[in-house]
């Protein structure tokens, strides 16, 4: 891969992929929502090339963008968070979107798309997640990811694209959401506060950022057309050990009170990623453990003093 295209570049896993790509010489074009913060040092690199680009007019972009043979990676995405997450008509907007990318990729010479989707799109699962595990989701968010890639998927190969989706479990790092449970606790160990939490007997699959934009990129290069990559660390824990692990790297002497907070109705247990066939097919496997992850969240949040 010589080029990529990235669509809401600004945000977490897509800035990652951008400072990934740009490690490996490829030339990126990254579209960014007008108004978005551009402070990342990707930006001033000339491999990197900024575009304004709002989600509803991502194909208008096509005349400013040479990317023959290369990847179109889509994030931008709109109501991610809160109640929006069930707003059906703005959800509905997206898939639309979602195949406006597909479009961009055709018109500028792309020869794979790769979207990124949600463990949202499974629903409520009591099992390990992977390609073939059946999809019911419950939310308008996950349910407008199902929909966004099975007919960007359908889209792509009629327009002879190799396709690629990764449905993303939860990742965190710099520039993550500052209310999820990873960001907002670690904010209050940097400062010193008492954190409280569930029991913590739920068995999830973080993984940093950094890896997360690994694996999108191997997928780019080397993902099997059609497949779908379930991503996370493939080495779940329980909720409760990466707290302590957590904890034990900010501080050890930082009170942690687990057992604090009663379950909330609804909290899913099991969270996890089968990444077998992502390894098989692209040869990716995480290089950060979850405490060298907190340590480079860590150092990022004390640096832009978001903690």
């Amino acid at each position: 891969m010589k080029t990529a295209i990235v669509t809401g570049a600004t945000g977490m896993i897509a800035s990652a992929l951008i400072r990934e790509l740009v490690r490996c010489g490829v030339r990126v074009y990254a579209l960014c929502k007008p108004g978005d913060d551009r402070s990342d040092d990707f930006f001033a690199s000339p491999l990197v090339t900024a575009i304004d680009a709002d989600i509803t007019a991502l194909p208008q972009t096509a005349p400013q963008i040479d990317a023959k043979d290369g990847v179109l990676y889509h994030f931008a995405w709109l109501g991610t968070f809160g109640g929006v997450r069930d707003d059906v008509y703005l959800q509905n907007d997206n898939i639309r979107y979602t195949l406006d990318a597909v479009q961009l990729a055709h018109m500028t010479g792309c020869e794979c798309v790769v979207t990124a989707g949600s463990q949202a799109e499974y629903g409520i699962r009591e099992e390990t997640l992977r390609p073939d595990t059946p999809v019911d989701p419950v939310t308008g968010y996950g349910i407008a990811k199902y929909a966004a890639e099975k007919l960007a998927g359908l889209y792509a190969r009629n327009l002879g694209l190799r396709f690629c989706a990764v449905r993303i479990l939860s990742v965190f790092g710099q520039k993550g959401n500052p209310n999820s449970i990873i960001m907002a606790n670690l904010a209050k160990m940097l400062r010193g506060e008492k954190t409280s939490y569930t029991k913590g007997e739920q068995l999830w699959d973080f993984l940093h950022c950094d890896d997360a934009a690994k694996a999108f990129r191997l997928i780019g290069e080397r993902g099997r057309d059609g497949a779908c990559y379930p991503l996370g660390s493939g080495s779940p824990r329980l909720l409760r050990d990466y707290i302590l692990a957590m904890r034990d790297t900010i501080d050890p002497a930082l009170e942690v009170a687990l057992g604090a907070i009663d379950y909330p109705p609804g909290q899913v247990m099991r969270l996890c990623a089968d990444i077998t066939a992502l390894t098989a097919d692209t040869g990716f496997m995480p290089d950060l453990t979850f405490e060298d992850g907190v340590r480079r969240t860590a150092d990022w949040m004390k640096t832009r003093g978001v903690t």
